[in-house]
């Protein structure tokens, strides 16, 4: 989408098109989406698009298809993570627990 460089227009329009906002003291805030796509979810998640198409595709991270393209919603993301972040601390206590008793301490 190409836009005129000047005046207030360009910047609103501009405004819009990257989703930045300011509030009213004039501070700029980034706009937090609830549906990202595989770009915004790769970023968010710190791994890269290929990475979160394989996820996808073994059906490892919950995911949407809105036409075409894969959509993710944070609030699931976010469960997601928060499953396996405890899961995988379950893991880890038995592991220490096992170690522990291989060790001969109860």
């Amino acid at each position: 989408m190409k836009f005129r460089r000047r005046g207030p227009r360009f910047r609103l329009r501009y405004a819009r098109f990257t989703k930045i906002h300011s509030d009213a003291q004039g501070n700029v805030m980034a706009d937090s989406r609830e549906v990202m796509n595989i770009r915004q979810a790769s970023q968010y998640l710190g791994v890269s698009p290929d990475t979160l198409y394989k996820y996808v595709n073994e059906q490892r991270i919950p995911a949407f298809k809105l036409g075409n393209r894969w959509r993710f919603k944070k609030s699931k993301i976010d469960e997601w993570m928060e499953e396996k972040s405890v899961a995988a601390d379950a893991r880890g206590k038995k592991k220490i627990q096992a170690a522990g008793k291989a060790a001969g301490t109860p």
